[in-house]
């Protein structure tokens, strides 16, 4: 009798086991399953719209007024209409940088901030956005930094920001309510996200302890559970992955030429979705065109046949819309990768 409850207890506690990797197992399918509509996505088109940047291109001083004024101005239908004719599958649009402008509403970042009048647009341009994308079958992403806005002196002190290799737990903690605040809002309207300059990742996400990189994820999905995450590292030609609480590589890369995908299979590195990002122009975001046709056609049929996804930054104008030599570009881009076995 003692014997046979003795294995009545090991066998529930293997039946207990069973289940538990069973769960486990699903998770981190679901997990890996977040990023299948890239692959079938195929490729996006990215533009920083930064007030900084047009700033400096147009030769415009910068204040929130004229910020609210360029954000009114920017033709969401327009480029959703542009990023449809070249074939793109998403677009990946910077919500802010280093200036401390950005282009959507955040009360819990101007709660902590304080400035006034607020530096985040008055519209919603990721929403209108989402909705000119949406209704042509175009999934959108966000960018922002990991960090404060560098150039804002009292938006980084007010959010305790240290540049440098610090745990930086009260910065964290403030910049996750505010992404928070921005996934909640949007909800599905959102489908990813790409965190830049997560390059102290030791120190400041791979703790047991919130906040971490599993904190950080999970502010960015608070409004779409499905968002796609990615974190950067920097410029790094081989292509990896920081951590399993990202769904696919950041992958950014000056010179595509050097790119390094080791070990894919099925297009997955380490179990992410292979991803690179590069740019079309002479800067990110900036300049005309630096490559031949051609050989953007070939970069990006190349990663394709790994079973990667390619993004291609290229500049935007003021009213929001992409000039036609890259216009051209991407259309060879999206008419090469549609054809059958590319």
């Amino acid at each position: 009798m003692v014997r046979s409850n003795r294995l009545g207890v090991q066998g529930f506690a293997v039946w207990f086991l069973g289940v538990a990797l069973l769960v486990a197992s699903s998770a981190a399918a679901e997990r890996q399953d977040r990023a299948a509509w890239m692959k079938d996505a195929q490729w996006g088109v990215m533009n920083h719209y930064l007030a900084d940047w047009i700033a400096r291109v147009e030769k415009m001083e910068m204040s929130v007024e004229q910020w609210n004024k360029l954000i009114d101005g920017f033709d969401a239908e327009g480029l959703a209409k542009q990023i449809e004719s070249v074939g793109a599958g998403y677009y990946l649009i910077t919500i802010g940088q280093n200036s401390g402008y950005y282009l959507s509403h955040n009360a819990v970042y101007d709660k902590y901030v304080g400035i006034q009048p607020s530096k985040c647009s008055r519209r919603d341009l990721v929403a209108d956005l989402s909705r000119a994308l949406r209704k042509r079958g175009i999934k959108l992403m966000v960018y922002l930094p990991a960090g404060a806005p560098g150039s804002d002196r009292v938006a980084r002190e007010a959010l305790q920001w240290q540049n440098g290799a610090y745990p930086n737990r009260e910065f964290q903690l403030k910049w996750e309510q505010v992404i928070r605040e921005w996934s909640a809002g949007w909800g599905r309207k959102v489908d990813g996200w790409w965190f830049d300059g997560c390059y102290w990742p030791n120190t400041m996400y791979r703790s047991d302890e919130v906040p971490n990189f599993a904190s950080f994820s999970a502010a960015a999905r608070s409004g779409n559970p499905d968002s796609v995450v990615a974190f950067n590292p920097g410029v790094v030609p081989r292509i990896l992955s920081l951590t399993p609480h990202e769904d696919y590589t950041a992958g950014e890369i000056n010179d595509p030429n050097r790119v390094e995908i080791r070990r894919a299979v099925n297009g997955k590195i380490d179990g992410v979705q292979v991803h690179i990002l590069s740019f079309l122009g002479e800067r990110w975001g900036m300049g005309a065109p630096r490559f031949a046709t051609e050989q953007v056609v070939k970069w990006s049929q190349g990663i394709r046949k790994q079973g990667g996804v390619i993004t291609w930054d290229v500049p935007i104008q003021p009213d929001g819309l992409v000039s036609q030599p890259f216009m051209d570009q991407l259309t060879a881009v999206g008419k090469a990768l549609a054809r059958r076995g590319e």
